[in-house]
């Protein structure tokens, strides 16, 4: 059984209309499924807007959802609210973009791991104290560093702050929503590999947001392709970077820096912008964009599809086959 399973998911946003035109609705995300083991991590790519980051905010219910169920550990969280949430929430946690927003700067990093401890479990004073020296060790921080402020942490430290604090309750699944994207990038090697190490520890799951396909390339198993609120590529990936077959997928992984002159790809530069999501196009939501459009694909829309027969590699394209010359 999967930890997490998410089926026909929807965030839809209402938009309110003029008096003369009757209220839009912004497709964030539009229609989404599949599903995460446990100890897994599962990546998340596409351009800024595409509705990645509110998928992972809905699927730990920080966002409403329109549509769709979500089950983790086996037990459907779609509908609860309240006291039960709450509960919950110890299952399944978040790690921020910015670090230097989701810290209460009035509380020292002590505090602020404490009123999680103290909310999600029923550790006495000293347990508590003695677990989030724990945490801070497991994160690279020492314990003399506990009773400092957020102002007095590099970025890098805060966002390790932000990972002990998820990690604060023993969650079976965390949503990293780009976790790196603020950090330098020396930095951002540090933090990718310290969310390996803790998940060989802790056997922790993720599902990790990101724009930078070559950041998720490195810490997934899986990825996921997203673009106007829909999946459009997933599989293993070495499948979906190595045997590419959507051109949306092509076109990210065209812009990845590569040193080696012999793997350098042809940089793929996509027409236009992306359509509104409030306004999808007809048909396939990437054919305005897409070099392989046809007739068919600005009147039917392709669903997510295995590649080949009984393949777990899924693409949303009816020309699939076509990708692999592309570039």
């Amino acid at each position: 059984m999967p930890l997490l399973k998410v089926e026909n998911l929807k965030t839809y946003y209402r938009v309110r209309g003029s008096w003369f035109s009757p209220a839009k609705y912004l497709r964030a995300v539009d229609d989404v499924s599949f599903e995460l083991e446990a100890g897994e991590t599962l990546g998340l790519v596409g351009e800024s807007g595409c509705g990645k980051s509110t998928l992972g905010r809905t699927i730990i219910k920080l966002e409403k959802q329109s549509g769709g169920r979500v089950s983790i550990g086996g037990k459907d969280i779609t509908d609860l609210t309240g006291t039960e949430l709450r509960k919950a929430r110890s299952g399944f946690q978040m790690i921020f973009q910015d670090p230097y927003g989701s810290l209460n700067p009035r509380m020292t990093v002590f505090s602020a791991l404490d009123e999680v401890l103290s909310i999600h479990s029923k550790l006495a004073a000293p347990a508590r104290a003695k677990r989030i020296v724990e945490l801070l060790e497991m994160v690279g921080l020492s314990a003399e560093q506990m009773h400092r402020y957020p102002h007095q942490f590099s970025g890098g430290q805060r966002q390790r702050v932000g990972i002990a604090r998820a990690l604060a309750v023993g969650p079976g699944l965390i949503v990293a929503d780009e976790p790196v994207s603020a950090l330098d990038v020396s930095v951002q090697a540090q933090i990718i590999n310290l969310l390996i190490e803790i998940q060989k520890k802790t056997n922790v799951a993720f599902l990790f947001i990101a724009h930078d396909l070559a950041v998720v390339e490195h810490i997934s198993r899986r990825i996921m392709v997203m673009y106007l609120g829909k999946i459009v590529e997933s599989g293993l990936s070495q499948e979906v970077t190595g045997n590419t077959r959507h051109p949306y997928t092509k076109a990210l992984l065209s812009a990845v820096p590569v040193i080696d002159p012999v793997t350098r790809r042809s940089r793929i530069i996509l027409p236009g912008d992306v359509p509104s999501p409030m306004n999808p196009p007809s048909g396939c939501p990437f054919h305005p964009r897409c070099p392989l459009a046809r007739e068919k694909c600005r009147n039917e829309a392709p669903q997510l599809l295995p590649v080949k027969d009984g393949d777990a590699h899924l693409s949303a394209c009816f020309f699939h086959d076509e990708v692999i010359k592309m570039g």
